[in-house]
């Protein structure tokens, strides 16, 4: 027997016995917490502005005392159609490139990280919340769940071709400890919290 063979066969007879059940993991993210507070200071930790709003009203008049509006701004929600274009998600992704502002909806947050998930179904195009200077992202106060335990067990069921847990604005560092905000992504995050 080669020596190799002869190294396999004594890990296969050293191999531990097997376990037949999985241990359980509903003990994970029993922590008890206030999830809204949890996500808002975890969010502005990583560089994104939370920002509690009552309607899609106070979503308008701040994204027009905060942003130009002459800029090409995008978004997936009629109700935004005011600020924002709905005419996107058909064209070219390259011509996407002059975007100042994506506005789209999340399917809900996670506190403990202050991730989002969204889908290509709520996306437009899968480039949207990554081509644009600046991203806003609106995520109801019911939608926040405390940990990633419980964002695993949302999505465990769904269908979709593409999805993504996005955290605060695009940053990279070197190893000279240079941040760079917006270097893959959009510079900046703002997270609508509707009520």
């Amino acid at each position: 027997m080669s020596s190799k063979g002869e190294i396999l066969k004594r890990i296969k007879a050293n191999q531990p016995e097997l376990v037949s059940e999985l241990p359980d993991l509903n003990l994970l993210g029993s922590e008890q917490f206030d999830v809204l507070e949890t996500y808002k200071t975890v969010l502005k930790g990583i560089g994104g502005d939370p920002v509690e709003v009552a309607d899609y009203n106070e979503i308008i008049n701040y994204i027009k005392s905060n942003y130009n509006l002459e800029k090409r701004l995008i978004t997936t929600l009629p109700e935004l159609s005011e600020i924002a274009s709905l005419d996107w998600k058909a064209v070219d992704p390259h011509s996407l490139q002059d975007v100042e502002l994506t506005v789209v909806k999340a399917h809900f947050g996670v506190a403990e990280n202050s991730g989002l998930w969204v889908t290509d179904d709520i996306l437009g195009q899968r480039v949207a919340p990554f081509i644009a200077q600046y991203l806003a992202i609106i995520v109801h106060k019911k939608d926040l769940v405390p940990t990633m335990q419980q964002a695993y067990q949302r999505i465990g069921n769904m269908e979709y071709g593409f999805g993504t847990f996005i955290a605060g604005p695009s940053k990279t560092a070197d190893i000279e400890q240079s941040l760079v905000l917006g270097a893959h992504g959009a510079r900046g995050l703002i997270v609508f919290i509707l009520d």
